[in-house]
């Protein structure tokens, strides 16, 4: 039985503060896509930023949903009730439902849901407190991505994981943290590294691109990774800064089919010859009508 990879279309603050089009990306991933899994983000803005954080301009101005970067913030948060609502919807489409937390609050608020897995993004990989809230008090799956991170540093997180018993339930990213992600910085060989150090004691290791085109994914599950995460948009000139690194419906179907077709297609021969080969060699292949040894 050949496991099939899961994608990840996460449409994090893609939704640009508006329920609807958050509804609309769901229903475009399950139906349109076939992904498996969508996935939020949930920030607590007042406990993740410092005052002076929270008041500060937006770094680039013409992506803001507000007068500071604290606004802009909000603006584009929902609330635990909306999320409820997104993860039934979710459940009415066929398609999973999770969400990142950043900070330990929106932690345990979203564990409270109970969706099936919770990502840790790689800003927040190294908050402890956050860890253990999700480690002692969430019971499904963690996935955490390694963009930003020292070799010291992934090996110091795999430990508190495992020291804390939930190693086992942990999937690690690879990542490369950029928006988007020039070809020559994606480095899949990260794939085959952690593979090395990490596949024996964590639950998996996935690829979590920000890059353009599919071609890259592709080639993460052809060295292993059996998670595929892509940030996912309906339009790519959209106002926000994670559109440019997302693909838009028709790249997102085309990446769910080829990871899907790529899966099925690594493996080795059942027999010698498969079926198929049996009745094409019967017509097509020159066969001596005494068998003899090769010379």
């Amino acid at each position: 039985m050949v496991d099939i990879p899961k994608v990840v279309a996460e449409i994090g603050c893609n939704h640009k503060g508006d329920l609807d089009t958050a509804m609309e990306l769901i229903s475009t991933a399950a139906i349109f896509c076939k992904a498996d899994y969508v996935k939020f983000q949930k920030r607590n803005n007042r406990e993740l930023l410092s005052k002076e954080q929270y008041n500060a301009p937006h770094p680039n101005p013409a992506n803001s949903f507000g007068a500071t970067y604290g606004e802009h913030r909000e603006f584009l948060e929902f609330t635990v009730d909306q999320h409820r609502e997104l993860k039934n919807y979710c459940e009415q489409m066929g398609i999973g439902y999770s969400t990142s937390v950043w900070d330990v609050s929106s932690a345990r608020e979203m564990a409270a849901l109970q969706p099936d897995f919770l990502k840790v993004p790689s800003a927040s990989n190294l908050h402890w407190e956050m860890l253990s809230v999700l480690c002692d008090e969430f019971g499904g799956g963690i996935q955490l991505s390694l963009g930003m991170t020292t070799h010291a540093e992934e090996e110091e997180i795999v430990s508190f994981f495992e020291r804390k018993g939930r190693a086992g339930d942990l999937l690690i990213y690879a990542c490369t943290s950029g928006y988007p992600v020039a070809f020559e910085d994606i480095c899949l060989a990260e794939i085959t590294r952690l593979q090395q150090n990490y596949a024996a004691r964590v639950q998996g290791i996935g690829f979590s691109g920000h890059h353009l085109g599919i071609a890259a994914d592709i080639a993460a599950i052809t060295l292993g990774a059996t998670w595929v995460e892509r940030h996912f948009t309906l339009d790519r000139t959209w106002k926000g800064t994670d559109h440019s690194a997302s693909l838009e419906p028709d790249g997102m179907r085309r990446l769910v089919r080829d990871v899907r077709n790529v899966a099925r297609a690594l493996k080795s021969k059942e027999t010698e010859l498969l079926p198929v080969e049996v009745e094409t060699r019967r017509k097509l292949k020159w066969e001596p009508a005494t068998p003899v040894k090769a010379r």
